[in-house]
């Protein structure tokens, strides 16, 4: 049996965890982030592989490899992290400094999406001319996609679904990026500017939704309103056999992809109507990106 550590990075925290070869998770360990700076943050993911081989029933000698999920633009082939927007790593020689640190040589290091889309693709055990989709809602919105068990990356930054332009009836301007209209941090914003109360989270907008509060009715008809758009285009450029969804906000409140169906089967040809069948929430327990990316060191060589 072959085991490699998988970690999954955020700006708030870090998650590390064994996997298996056929993506059973083992264990795993979670520390807060640290972005005050670049080695803060570095040291935290030392922090949490270390505190993961400590506790581990795997043994360091029988650990394979390492995979890394990390937000952003991401050099692969020379293991740098490149660009975040919620880290503090700029050409950041992420690989290296792990390999010294941990003592462990095989590393792969990938854009966080890309890692946790690996895993829905595995588990999705879809055809390898099948193109799968998979759609992150949570601090920030991104998506990956991969057909013939390969990654659709352009020149290095493909998915990033968060930027792209969507019309918002709530906001002032007539266009703006669907991550500052619907995720969670925006909903947050918007949700303090309509309730006049600074105290006000996410996780209270879906909260009150369920209990019919007018207010939360309009941020969540917003939200589903612009995230269709999104969703809308991705189904007309790519026509994709299966979109899954993943993220915080999505998978603690599953209904909303039922939402997002409703409105999107209104915009839909009769050619595209079978996507509505092939929608579906993560089933990995918000551990996709660990397992995707222990999966990927898996099969380094």
């Amino acid at each position: 049996m072959k085991y490699s550590i998988g970690i999954d990075i955020g700006g708030t925290k870090v998650a590390a965890g064994i996997v298996n070869e056929y993506g059973n998770l083992i264990q795993q360990v979670k520390v807060s982030s640290d972005p005050t700076n670049k080695e803060t943050m570095f040291a935290k993911v030392v922090q949490c592989v270390e505190q993961l081989l400590d506790h581990s029933s795997i043994p360091k000698h029988e650990i394979y490899g390492i995979g890394a999920g990390v937000p952003g633009k991401v050099d692969r082939e020379r293991g740098i992290a490149v660009y975040q927007n919620n880290l503090p790593w700029d050409n950041f020689p992420f690989m290296e400094r792990l390999q010294k640190a941990i003592g462990i040589d095989k590393i792969a290091i990938d854009n966080d999406v890309y890692m946790a889309a690996f895993a829905e693709w595995k588990k999705a055990e879809m055809a390898n001319q099948e193109l799968l989709v998979y759609i992150t809602i949570s601090t920030g919105i991104s998506c990956s996609i991969i057909q013939d068990g390969e990654f659709i990356r352009g020149a290095g930054f493909a998915g990033e679904l968060g930027l792209i332009p969507v019309y918002s009836k709530l906001n002032s301007e007539a266009l703006q990026r669907l991550e500052n209209a619907a995720s969670g941090p925006a909903m947050q914003l918007q949700a303090r500017k309509i309730y006049a109360d600074d105290q006000v989270i996410t996780k209270d907008i879906f909260a009150n939704y369920l209990t019919g509060d007018e207010e939360a009715q309009q941020l969540i008809e917003e939200m589903v309103f612009v995230l269709t758009q999104g969703v809308y285009i991705v189904s007309s450029l790519l026509d994709p056999h299966k979109i899954v969804f993943g993220g915080s906000v999505v998978t603690h409140n599953p209904w909303l992809l039922e939402l997002i169906k409703v409105k999107l089967q209104t915009y839909l040809l009769a050619e595209q109507i079978h996507i509505l069948e092939n929608m579906e929430i993560s089933k990995l327990n918000n551990h996709q990106g660990i397992i995707g990316a222990g999966l990927r060191a898996c099969v380094l060589t």
